[in-house]
């Protein structure tokens, strides 16, 4: 039977070997962006927190699973945008229109340091 002699045989070469590429594709982009934040300066910037949301993902089947990623967009003098994957309790801490100094090295928030009215922390 061509299902049981062809079919199969290469549906369980091909699949595997296509889901192993995925997961060296997904580790080496992973891999690559963490050493170019690594080697990226450490910048300190005035700017604004101009948005706050959170993405929600959920996986379902038997073990029923959610998580949350939270992102702060900032701006800086110039106009230009920056979105950062933050921690829930830097989330939490920010609020829209805070102003101060932005820390962060490549893609990687590293801070936000909080400036009041007369421009001290």
């Amino acid at each position: 039977d061509f299902v049981f002699s062809f079919v199969f045989p290469v549906m369980f070469t091909i699949v595997p070997l296509f889901v192993f590429g995925m997961f060296i594709f997904v580790f080496v982009k992973i891999f690559s962006q963490w050493n170019k934040n690594n080697k990226a300066p450490m910048l300190t910037v005035q700017a604004a927190v101009v948005d706050k949301y959170t993405h929600h993902s959920h996986s379902g089947g038997d073990n029923h699973h959610s998580s949350s990623s939270f992102y702060v967009v900032f701006e800086v003098q110039s106009g230009d945008r920056m979105e950062f994957h933050v921690s829930r309790q830097q989330y939490s801490q920010l609020i829209e229109g805070d102003f101060g100094n932005l820390v962060f090295q490549g893609t990687r928030f590293i801070e936000f340091q909080r400036m009041n009215a007369g421009g001290n922390e």
